[in-house]
């Protein structure tokens, strides 16, 4: 464990051993998060697309393979036969002379 010290202008000087490990370096930008009385310093991704390719490769095999847009259209089929058929039938246009008996 490495400590520390907090300057007069709220500056931390990181050690280097740390600063190599993860990334650091001038200009690179932070997040800083304060998560229920500790704080983690999180390098922020250059390009965050790039990083998050490949992200859920790795997901349950109940996902494997499942596309949600297909699922979504065929939701959508099933909603709209669903709909159809208990739909009233149109009511027939009458046209010409009405009839007597």
């Amino acid at each position: 464990m490495t400590i520390t010290t907090v300057s007069a202008k709220g500056w931390v000087v990181i050690p280097k051993e740390i600063r190599d490990r993860y990334g650091f370096y001038p200009g690179r930008k932070v997040r800083i998060v304060d998560g229920e009385g500790i704080l983690y310093l999180l390098p922020v991704p250059e390009d965050p697309i790039a990083s998050a390719y490949g992200m859920l490769k790795e997901c349950p095999e109940r996902y494997q393979g499942v596309s949600l847009t297909e699922a979504l259209i065929t939701e959508h089929r099933q909603e709209v036969e669903r709909e159809q058929a208990t739909a009233e039938p149109p009511a027939m246009e009458v046209t010409g002379e009405p009839v007597r008996a």
